[in-house]
């Protein structure tokens, strides 16, 4: 029914900390409180007695998926003087609902996350198929329904289409089923430390693998001869925040100034989800790789708890990219100055050199502390003064060429009036004249 056995993932998301196992402790929390308002005796460290509540909670759950109440029965849960007691608590649906709803709650996020990740909304999702045991649970179907606005296929078994589709995916891997083509996507983003820890990013979360995808960078400072290629994958901004998938160096890079060499870096993800990751410097050819296996990827839960993080700590992470950005375009302007200085000497005057002189001696010492509205201040007097020095030099090219252009007229000019100059304008008067030949004769 779907793609003639083609099934492709457009994104993916979740939380791996929620499940039914939730709902199972908000009844055992519940179960808890109640028998010690009866009896004062609190159950929490009775190790037995809890393993046993939980078993009750969960069958209790599954029960009220059918049934609108449920009685939980557990005799000779504990004892005091007074001899045995028993627990009996009957649980109605409306109660199941009022301790889950705020766990189920916790869906909404992944779900609009993932339709916005794979670029879709509500409206173009055709079907929606549930899986697994808690989709039993009414109040799981009905809020699923209003989060998407469409209502749930209800020919599919939940429990029987996860064993269903591991099987059938594990018969894939093995080679045993060749009519069925599962294109998976990237779960996070995968990108190299750059200047500064920034994680720059080259291929994006849910990216439809395999995929190969490259990018050109360049060196850092004067006469560099090596660069380190770390490759990382997550969310976060910075690379330090991120997880490290492994480390390489490419070598044997000729001496050049900072930005000179060009070295692509790229990233190719097969079918099987293994990384290979290159760098080659352009200009010799020299190249340097690394391999990454599924033993070094993430796990699911460290996945979505980096997908949680990202998103907690968005804000505090662009605050640093940007001071970091900052920092980076600072330290590149001062360099700038300095060359263009170099580049133009004759052609600027003492006062002009002193100007960018003063400008690059108060950007280094700001950027020595952390007062980012000051850096950024002095970092824009910088390029002012570069940007009127600019200004300056154009101004004087192009007065030089209109001098020229002026000198050129007027040799022109001088020229045509070498063959007895320029005749007055004047009226135009008839003449009498007369022709002699050689001979005197008129």
């Amino acid at each position: 029914d779907f793609g003639q056995g083609v099934f492709q993932v457009l994104a993916t998301s979740g939380d791996t900390q929620t499940g039914g196992a939730d709902v199972d402790y908000a009844i055992v929390d519940l179960l808890l409180n109640d028998f010690k308002s009866k009896t004062r005796i609190d159950l929490r460290g009775d190790r037995t007695a809890m393993a046993r509540l939980k078993e009750a909670a969960e069958k209790a759950k599954i029960e009220l998926s059918n049934l609108v109440s449920t009685e939980i029965d557990l005799p000779f849960i504990a004892s005091d003087s007074s001899g045995t007691k028993n627990l009996h608590y009957v649980l109605s649906r409306s109660k199941l609902e009022e301790l889950a709803r705020p766990i189920v709650e916790r869906a909404r996020e992944p779900i609009l996350r993932v339709i916005q990740d794979a670029k879709l909304t509500p409206k173009d999702i055709d079907k929606v198929i549930l899986i697994g045991g808690m989709t039993r649970m009414p109040l799981v179907r009905k809020f699923v329904e209003e989060t998407i606005g469409k209502p749930a296929e209800r020919g599919v078994d939940p429990m029987e289409a996860v064993a269903i589709g591991a099987a059938i995916q594990g018969a894939v891997l093995a080679g045993e089923v060749k009519d069925i083509l599962l294109l998976d996507v990237t779960p996070l983003s995968l990108g190299v430390e750059t200047l500064g820890g920034i994680a720059t990013r080259i291929i994006e979360k849910n990216t439809t693998i395999p995929t190969k995808k490259s990018q050109v960078f360049s060196t850092a400072a004067d006469f560099q001869t090596a660069v380190t290629i770390h490759v990382v994958q997550g969310e976060r901004p910075m690379a330090a925040d991120n997880m490290s998938l492994g480390m390489f160096n490419l070598t044997g890079l000729p001496p050049a100034p900072r930005g000179v060499p060009q070295i692509e870096v790229t990233y190719d993800i097969d079918a099987n989800g293994i990384i290979n990751v290159s760098a080659k410097d352009l200009g010799t050819g020299k190249e340097a790789k690394i391999t990454i296996t599924a033993s070094t990827k993430l796990s699911k839960g460290e996945k979505e708890r980096m997908t949680r993080e990202a998103e907690q700590f968005a804000e505090q992470d662009r605050k640093r990219k940007e001071e970091v950005e900052l920092r980076n375009e600072a330290d590149s302007n001062i360099y700038t100055a300095e060359q263009t200085k170099k580049q133009l000497e004759g052609k600027i005057g003492q006062q002009e050199k002193d100007k960018i002189d003063a400008a690059v001696q108060e950007l280094k010492k700001t950027l020595e502390g952390k007062d980012v509205s000051e850096i950024r201040s002095r970092n824009e007097a910088l390029k002012g003064v570069l940007q009127e020095m600019g200004s300056k030099i154009y101004q004087q090219q192009q007065q030089q060429q209109q001098q020229q252009q002026q000198a050129t007229q007027q040799q022109a000019t001088g020229g045509g009036s070498s063959r007895g100059g320029a005749q007055p304008e004047g009226k135009v008067v008839d003449a009498d004249y007369k022709v002699v030949d050689d001979d005197g004769k008129r």
